[in-house]
């Protein structure tokens, strides 16, 4: 089972696959790119579950594998 992955490093990789931010604009930070947003957790949360980081991952259209390349 995958292990929690850091804020940090979850905004780290997005950025490596062309998402611009994060920007905060309300309660939680988002990501953009090609006019899509992307809604993060809020970075004072701790750790970001893998349960979670795979439904952000589904938003974005990466999958699992794509994921683990990019770290």
């Amino acid at each position: 089972m995958p292990k929690p992955i850091k804020h940090r490093e979850l905004v780290r990789r997005f950025q490596k696959c062309g998402w611009t931010g994060p920007v905060q604009k309300g309660k939680h930070p988002y990501l953009a790119k090609n006019g899509q947003r992307l809604t993060l957790p809020s970075p004072h949360e701790g750790d970001v579950d893998w349960s979670l980081t795979k439904r952000i991952l589904k938003q974005a259209g990466l999958s699992a594998e794509e994921w683990e390349r990019l770290s």
